[in-house]
């Protein structure tokens, strides 16, 4: 109990001494710190269990315990006699000496899950960092190793397959504050286009090395000129596949226009109606004068009988008025002279024209 009491008096005269002054009081810019700690070193697991205690005043260690020794040594005057007190006193040397059993190992069986086999994996990036005033250029390539455990690992850089381990600058191992640690390692060679860069990272927590690949993105200016070279490429395409499907489409048209032009030639004008005339044809042959047509200056036609001349004639009158632009209306009746037989051949001539019969 001794030992507790003069321990919180110190405490609280240190507290007294440190405390903040009162209203309207100025600061003198004295600090007060008293900063014990209790350290357990194990090698090979349980096997070897070390014990310290360390007690510091203002940044300064003054009085030590150590396992290894079985006493406190002090390193400063008021060390050396709080040392010489505590070594004095057997139950307070007692507590000590046993701290490896009851204090070590009885922590090391709670705390082992989470310190000894714990394993956090890396988060690993790259990024590029841009340039200073010191260091003129493209920029350098950052390997930033995050939020892994334990702080063992180790960081390689490589280009291509090649290891570059000169012009490599990395930080010390720092601790985030909540069991998880970080690392920062820096290439200091100017990253080149073409060429790929790796950051690769080995950790206990990792069942082979985790790699991350960088690489310079092409030339901007260089991309945004062969993206056009290509647009206007396939624009070109496109056109001239347009262009074609309408020549074509024009030139089909075109060829069937003209065989119907030559097949079906119009009849209108010329007001006789044939037999493969069309019914809009023969309706405009209606639509002609009725006025008989005048061949020869009248409307007899004669013909010497028995004779193929005879016979022939009616119907070479009428094409005659045919070619002259007469226009002889169906039913129009060619009478012939001559003999019986002549006038016969020839009107049977005429019947037949008439109706359409070639």
């Amino acid at each position: 109990m001794g030992l507790g009491a003069a321990a919180g008096a110190l405490l609280v005269a240190l507290g007294v001494l440190g405390a903040p002054p009162g209203a309207g009081a100025e600061l003198s810019g004295e600090v007060f710190q008293l900063l014990p700690t209790y350290e357990c070193h194990f090698i090979n697991g349980t096997e070897k269990v070390r014990y310290v205690h360390r007690c510091v005043y203002n940044r300064k260690q003054n009085l030590m315990f150590d396992s290894d020794v079985g006493h406190y040594v002090g390193f400063t005057p008021y060390g050396e006699i709080r040392a010489r007190y505590w070594n004095s006193n057997p139950v307070v040397l007692d507590r000590k000496r046993t701290a490896v059993d009851w204090f070590c190992r009885g922590w090391y069986e709670k705390l082992t899950p989470f310190i000894t086999e714990r394993r956090v994996p890396p988060s690993v990036s790259i990024s590029l960092v841009p340039p200073s005033s010191s260091q003129p250029g493209p920029g350098r390539l950052l390997c930033s190793v995050m939020d892994f455990y334990p702080a063992a690992i180790q960081v390689r850089w490589f280009q291509g397959q090649q290891e570059l381990s000169e012009h490599v600058v990395a930080t010390d191992v720092v601790a985030n504050g909540d069991w998880s640690y970080q690392l920062l390692v820096l290439l200091e060679t100017p990253p080149r286009r073409g060429l790929s860069y790796s950051c690769q990272v080995e950790h206990v927590s990792l069942e082979q090395p985790l790699r991350r690949h960088w690489e310079m993105a092409p030339d901007a200016g260089r991309s945004k000129m062969l993206t056009g070279i290509g647009g206007l490429v396939l624009g070109s395409v496109f056109v001239a596949l347009g262009l074609g499907f309408y020549v074509r489409k024009k030139v089909r048209a075109g060829a069937g226009g003209g065989v119907a032009a030559v097949a079906e030639p119009p009849q209108r004008d010329k007001g006789i109606r044939t037999r493969n005339s069309s019914d809009s044809q023969n309706r405009d042959l209606h639509k002609t004068p009725p006025c008989p047509p005048k061949i020869g200056g009248g409307s007899r036609v004669g013909a010497s009988s028995g004779s193929s001349r005879g016979r022939l004639r009616a119907p070479s009158v009428a094409l005659r008025a045919h070619r002259a632009g007469s226009v002889l209306l169906p039913g129009t009746r060619i009478r012939t002279g001559g003999t019986e037989n002549g006038g016969a051949a020839a009107q049977k001539a005429l019947r037949q024209w008439e109706s359409g019969v070639d």
